[in-house]
């Protein structure tokens, strides 16, 4: 098994803005009513060029595939959220939260890396579960130690408990269920995606323990990270709301491990941090500002890896 893969799906946007039906609990998102909607698509259109260009230039393996211009899929750059595939050659789909997230699902994605030598042997369809009002959104609700075979989840209205432990199941993961919070208005409320405050590296993973309010929770998560070997580097909730927990480690050329992020997220690492995840890997960060402020959602939201065998 392996817990990083060179192989990443991409989705160009042509439509990209703040969507509304997600901004009721993600609470990253921004308005900006200075800014029009085509001014907004070309700044991240530009953004998602230039981070695709970087991941390229390191030799990582990037599928990119143009969204479509007929439904209205503002979110269509995360990916990880609908899909996600596994070694085996299974692929999971996924229930999502907001009614035009759902459009974003895509059979022709299975023909593209079809196409591109990738062997799919197995679909396993959650999204019967979206007329039940039941949620799990990928790989931003659910962490997959893939070589120790446990997952993560921050419960959430967009991550429900028993559709997590049937995922678990399903595809013979550990669960290890919490809840993760941030201060809204003086108010904890639930982080909307585990990706937002947890990154699982190889060999380390950055986590905001600050967001898990119950101790006995995150002495569970701690201890699993530990027992696995894992280095815990830890993080605020300031640099959580500078995405410094949506990040992802990649392999580029030769196997060389990269730990992906964006700019603001790099930015408001300090240098211990800094140190620690270069003792395992290099750092590439890549400016996405404006995909940040309107999508709520950074580096690690618009990479769905591909771990899928090859012919």
């Amino acid at each position: 098994m392996r817990q990083i893969t060179n192989s990443i799906l991409m989705i160009r946007p042509v439509s990209f803005r703040m969507n509304e039906q997600t901004a009721v609990n993600n609470y990253y998102q921004k308005k900006h009513d200075t800014i029009s909607s085509d001014a907004i698509q070309l700044k991240a259109l530009q953004e998602f060029n230039e981070f695709v260009r970087k991941l390229q230039f390191i030799g990582v393996n990037v599928i990119v595939v143009d969204d479509t211009q007929e439904d209205d899929t503002p979110d269509a750059i995360f990916p990880n959220n609908w899909i996600s595939f596994h070694q085996n050659g299974d692929i999971a789909v996924y229930p999502m939260f907001a009614l035009n997230r759902r459009l974003e699902r895509r059979e022709d994605v299975f023909e593209i890396l079809e196409e591109k030598g990738f062997v799919i042997n197995d679909i396993t369809d959650y999204t019967s579960a979206e007329e039940e009002e039941v949620f799990l959104e990928g790989t931003g609700s659910l962490l997959l130690d893939r070589v120790n075979k446990k997952a993560y989840c921050a419960l959430s209205p967009r991550a429900d408990e028993d559709l997590f432990i049937e995922f678990c199941e399903d595809f013979e993961y550990t669960p290890v269920p919490f809840i993760a919070n941030q201060t809204i208005d003086n108010k904890r409320l639930p982080i909307y995606h585990t990706n937002v405050m947890m990154a699982l590296a190889e060999s380390f993973a950055i986590i905001c323990l600050d967001s898990i309010d119950d101790k006995k929770e995150r002495k569970n998560v701690l201890k699993h990270l530990k027992a696995d070997g894992k280095e815990v580097i830890a993080i605020t909730e300031d640099q959580v709301n500078n995405f410094a927990g949506n990040m992802l480690q990649v392999l580029g050329n030769n196997d060389t491990k990269f730990m992906i992020m964006s700019s603001s997220a790099y930015n408001c690492l300090t240098k211990v941090q800094i140190d620690k995840i270069e003792k395992y890997c290099k750092i590439v960060h890549s400016s996405l500002n404006t995909i940040e402020m309107c999508g709520g959602g950074s580096a690690r939201c618009m990479m769905a890896e591909v771990f899928l065998p090859k012919n």
